[in-house]
């Protein structure tokens, strides 16, 4: 016997109307978290490892570089590119900003922690090693 899932309604956004800086658009379902994140030139989010998911960033608009375990990438319009889990990673926009869609399975809130490059312990964003 086949599950049935409640329906719902689907709706269409338009990604490259959503304004703001950081996380500007996000949805979930019962099987996926999705994110827009526009950031203007220079900035995006600092290194972090996500030790439970593979991530799916996917390029909309402008351009960046993308930095995983130490290694840059450079990160364009119509890029797609799949971060494993437990790989360290950090996005800086490019000149023109950069705006990408992060998709994963759904989990509770965000789980991410801080590369500590002293040699401590990895951290959570603003919280202390332990």
């Amino acid at each position: 016997m086949s599950r049935r899932r409640a329906q719902r309604p689907v709706s269409v956004v338009d990604l490259l109307a959503a304004r703001g800086l950081g996380p500007i658009w996000g949805n979930a379902t019962d099987d996926l978290n999705l994110t827009l994140l526009s950031w203007p030139e220079g900035e995006g989010p600092a290194e972090h490892i996500n030790d439970e998911r593979d991530v799916v960033i996917v390029v909309i608009d402008g351009e960046g570089t993308l930095l995983l375990d130490g290694v840059e990438h450079g990160l364009r319009v119509g890029h797609a590119v799949v971060v494993p889990m437990g790989v360290s990673r950090a996005i800086t926009a490019g000149p023109n900003g950069l705006r990408y869609l992060s998709v994963h399975r759904r989990r509770g809130g965000l789980q991410i922690s801080r590369v500590d490059r002293s040699g401590g312990t990895e951290r959570p964003p603003g919280g202390s090693a332990t």
